[in-house]
């Protein structure tokens, strides 16, 4: 996940900030994402490791964690449409 985030950051970053966007709420929105993504099939590097530690197939991994998959996506949605969820612990700070 780490690359992921220091070659596409620097590309992204820019773009969201010319849109008014503010860069807490994009790393927030682009964690979650990665997050969701790095246990999704065909492509979720995380399941294929954890099913080939668990020794099960990925359908199995796939049929117990829809539930959890769900609920990450919701939270994406609120946090992607809502940008107060993930701002609001940064300006206590301020």
């Amino acid at each position: 996940m780490a690359q992921t985030i220091i070659i596409t950051t620097p590309i992204f970053l820019p773009i969201v900030q010319a849109y008014g966007i503010d860069p807490v709420h994009f790393g927030v929105i682009m964690i979650l994402n990665y997050g969701i993504g790095l246990n999704t099939p065909p492509v979720g590097g995380v399941q294929f490791v954890a099913c080939a530690v668990g020794k099960i197939t990925v359908w199995e991994a796939m049929r117990s964690i829809w539930p959890f998959y769900g609920a990450g996506l919701v939270v994406l949605l609120l946090v992607t449409y809502i940008p107060a969820i993930s701002l609001w612990l940064p300006s206590v700070f301020k």
